[in-house]
């Protein structure tokens, strides 16, 4: 199922038909996503690092991106500033913009 399939499903199914509020929860979700992998990018040290993480880890579970999820799995298992990992969340956050 693709990212927008599954978002507007998890979403519809708790938002009925309001299409303003589900574009508003869309954009909130990746506000808030941008901000977790620019703390993620930023992080000094393993502890930041893994906090910021879990925090986009935990964000994606709540709208149900298990693509997202994956990623920020990917982070907590991998070390700090990571280029692959960090591509890989990048890439995924330009596909929820779209």
């Amino acid at each position: 199922m693709s990212y927008e399939v599954a978002l507007d499903a998890n979403l519809a199914a708790a938002l009925g038909d309001d299409l303003a509020l589900l574009d508003e929860l869309r954009g909130a979700f990746l506000e808030s996503a941008t901000r977790h992998f620019d703390a993620l990018r930023g992080a000094d040290g393993a502890d930041g690092w893994a906090d910021a993480a879990l925090r986009l880890k935990s964000l994606a579970a709540s709208f149900g991106d298990d693509a997202l999820m994956a990623a920020a799995d990917a982070a907590m298992a991998a070390s700090p500033g990571d280029p692959a990992v960090l591509a890989a969340i990048a890439a995924r956050l330009a596909v929820i913009a779209l």
